[in-house]
Parts: C-alpha cells; structure tokens; sequence
C-alpha cells in the first residue's frame, strides 16, 4: 500500500498524472527550457497528490532527461524545447479520430471514398462553370491585377460587396471596417494573434467546430468548454465559466452551428451580450455558413453593433474551397492594428481569389447558385434525417438551414469506434468527441446531408455499427 493508502495501481496511475501535467506546460510552452518546475510541494498541493507521488513523477522525468535536479535550487526544464506540435496538446485521441486527423482524411482519402463527415458540400454542387466564366472575363480584362498584391485591406469593390450582404443580415460595417483575409481560417488566426496572449482563457461552445480547437492550441490558450443546447449556449454555465475562469474571448457560431445545426435564440443573444458587458468578454462571431439561410437568424454583431463582437466570414463553403477569400469585420480603430498583422505573417490576401469572388457576386452567379443550393440542401436534410432515423439514430435538433445534423448512436454506442470500422469501407464519420473539449460527445455522430446522398453511406453505417456492437 502507497503511504495515502492508495494500492500501486492507483499510485501508477497518478504518477503518470504529474508527468503528463509537467509534459503539457513544457510542450505547450507555458514552462520554457531552462525554466523552474513547480516545487513538490507546490505540485502536491495544485494536484491534490501525495509528496512521495510527485518525487517519483520528478524522478521518472529526470530519468528520461525531460527536467534536470540540481542540488539547493530544485528541478529545471532541460535542454531545448521539442518541436511545437499541435498533436501534444489538448486530449489525446486514437489518431484515426483525432480533429486534424479527421481533416486529413477527408481531404487525402480519395474521390472515390464517401464523406458524410467532412465539412463541405461536393465538388458538383459548386457553380464550376460560372467560375470559369469569372476567370476568363478576368484573364481577357486588361486592367485585371494579375501580377501585382493586393492593397493592404484587400480588393476596394469586394469589401463594398461584403459591407452590403452583412447589412441583409442587420450587420452595420462600413467598407473600412472590413479587411480581407484569405479564407474563415486565416480570418479567425489573425484575430486571435491581435486579441489573445499565450495563457489566456478562451471559451468555446461544447460541442464546437474542431477547428477551433487545433487553432486556439496553436495560439497555446487554454479552451474551456460551455454546454451547447438548441438555442444557444447554457448560459448558466457560460456565467459559471466567466466568472471561474475569467477569459478573454468566446469563439462561437451564431446562424447554422457546426456541428449541431442549431440557430441562436434572440433572448438568448441578448442575455450572452449583457454578460459580455458585464464581464468584458470579446466575442469572435464565425458566420461561414450565413448564405445558406432562406431567414436570417440572430446575429450577435447585429445586436452588438461591432463594439465587443468581431464577425469573420468565407466563401470556401458556399462558392468554392479553392479560391480562398475570407474576411473579417470589426470595430474602426481595430482595423489598422489587424491590416498590420495581415502585412507581417502573409502580406497581403489574394487578389485573383477576391476578384473572381467579387465578378460572381455582381454579376448574378452567386445569388442563382445560392438559391439552387438551398432547395438541394433542404431536400438532402429531410432525407438524411428519415434515413439516420430509420437506422435508429436519435436527432438532437432538426436545423433550419444549411448541411450538419447532430445525430446520437443507439445501445451506447462509440462513435470513434464506429468510425474507425467505417474507415474500412472507405466511409468518412465524424465522431462527437471530435468537436467536444470535454469529451463528453462519445455517441454522437455529425452528418453532413450534402454528402449522404449515397446507399453506401448508410449500408456502411449499418455495417460499422453492428461490428462496433460486436466488438
């Protein structure tokens, strides 16, 4: 028996507790090389452990060079720090379902595999010919900028576009507000890089678009996970959370959550936007999936006014993942400041992307491909919804608009597990735990209805099902 009365099971198993906590600050770089570990008893304390635990953890690490003793001074960070790699930080996940895994395999996986769990339409629902049209207008214009950067805040006309269509939606930017980025991706790191500082706190809805949480690694800020429901976040734990972790920025979608498909509620924003206030929280409002609407919903910016919140939004989804052309719109005296960062890490957007995005929206394209895509995507959630339903998937909400149904497995089933036999049949899931900070989400699956149009898909879901029950 260990000296708390522990069995060595229980000992070994918190041991590897300190371990693997002093391994995440050190590859995290929150503890630096040549940095001082926190002190046993410092240690013992913050963990709720034993001393001679903490000595044993300490001794394991001096063991395999990850900290070094030294006489009357106490344990040191060694050497140089290990390469950054995102795959250290957050839970550590079976490869095969790990977010940036899941990515890879969508995107690697072949034209031939089927995709119900990536997250973006097929390549036949995007207005190619209308591309190709927008691209040859351009190459025969001879004042089309082909050779030269981008202005710094990006393509003049475009960002005149751009402040229209967020006034449809009750959004108030002028043209100077809005800095173009290349793609939602890059729009949403150059805010975090202007807004946050390594260790600061930033909440995410819980389950939340997985790409959220591989950026925010990267940005090495803690996440912190609040309770998702239909309308909106659980603001009774979203208090909690401000209150007990004091965070800098809340990351969220407001109109077509990803995953769950789920539209904020108006009483709901009003009350998340009065908490804002109350506790100086700045919110990044991520509106990707806004053009699929037939109604807009909510938007907290709306409301907002742009004084606390940031708007970030894409065309990758709605026209075309290969002309990368984002944008984010934010409060005026937050516009140079973020056009800076802009200019130092890739300087300048691109300016072919923003052109043909910008000739696709003038000239009709966009809005009749627009409206095709909403009557195939309305027509694909009814069937995806009868389909899972009959496979005795439970919906967790049936979504107003746009591609992702939220769905829980029958008998307790392990969506990573069902995942993973899927990958057999060269079938794609996205298993719940993927878009959960707590990994609380083991039995969901999200659907992505514009890629389940196919038998196989729900033969092969059957099939991983029935193994995973197996097994």
């Amino acid at each position: 028996m260990a000296e708390d009365g522990s069995n060595s099971v229980t000992t070994g198993t918190r041991v590897a507790l300190v371990m693997d906590a002093l391994r995440e600050r050190i590859a995290s770089r929150s503890l630096m090389p040549g940095a001082r570990v926190p002190s046993i008893r410092a240690m013992t304390d913050s963990l709720g452990v034993s001393k001679s635990t903490v000595v044993d953890a300490y001794d394991r690490l001096v063991a395999q060079g990850a900290i070094v003793s030294r006489r009357g001074s106490g344990f040191f960070v060694s050497g140089h720090a290990p390469p950054f790699a995102l795959a250290d930080l957050g839970p550590q996940l079976d490869r095969e379902v790990d977010p940036l895994w899941l990515t890879r395999q969508s995107l690697e996986i072949g034209v031939k595999a089927l995709k119900p769990g990536c997250g973006w339409m097929p390549a036949s629902w995007m207005p190619e010919d209308g591309m190709r049209r927008a691209l040859r207008a351009i190459a025969r214009d001879p004042d089309a900028p082909l050779a030269e950067y981008a202005s710094p805040p990006g393509l003049p006309a475009l960002r005149q576009q751009v402040a229209w269509r967020l006034s449809q939606h009750g959004v108030d930017a002028a043209p100077e507000q809005i800095v173009l980025t290349d793609g939602g991706t890059q729009a949403l790191d150059l805010v975090c890089r202007f807004l946050l500082e390594p260790g600061d706190t930033v909440l995410i809805d819980d389950p939340c678009y997985f790409n959220f949480q591989a950026l925010l690694r990267a940005h090495r800020v803690r996440t912190v996970g609040v309770p998702y429901t239909p309308s909106g976040p659980d603001l009774e734990r979203f208090e909690r959370a401000l209150i007990e972790h004091r965070p800098r920025l809340y990351v969220t979608n407001s109109a077509i959550h990803n995953p769950t498909g789920a539209t904020l509620a108006p009483t709901i924003a009003h009350r998340l936007l009065k908490l804002a206030a109350e506790h100086d929280l700045l919110i990044v409002e991520d509106d990707i999936f806004a053009d699929f609407e037939d109604e807009p919903a909510p938007r907290l910016a709306a409301f907002d006014g742009l004084a606390r919140v940031v708007t970030i939004g894409s065309y990758s989804k709605t026209l075309s993942a290969a002309v990368r052309c984002g944008y984010i719109a934010a409060r005026a005296d937050w516009i140079e400041p973020l056009i800076d960062l802009k200019l130092a890490t890739s300087f300048g957007n691109g300016q072919l992307a923003a052109s043909v995005v910008h000739r696709l929206l003038v000239d009709g394209t966009y809005r009749r491909h627009l409206e095709s895509v909403r009557a195939k995507l309305a027509d694909a959630m009814g069937d995806t919804v009868r389909r899972l339903r009959q496979a005795g998937l439970q919906i967790w909400t049936r979504p107003r608009a746009g591609m992702f149904i939220w769905a829980q497995l029958p008998d307790t089933l392990d969506a990573a597990d069902v995942a993973r036999h899927a990958l057999a049949d060269n079938v794609v899931f996205a298993p719940g735990n993927v878009f959960s900070v707590s990994q609380s989400a083991a039995g969901f699956l999200r659907f992505n209805a514009s890629q389940c149009n196919r038998p196989k898909v729900y033969e092969a879901l059957q099939r991983a099902m029935e193994r995973s029950a197996r097994s």
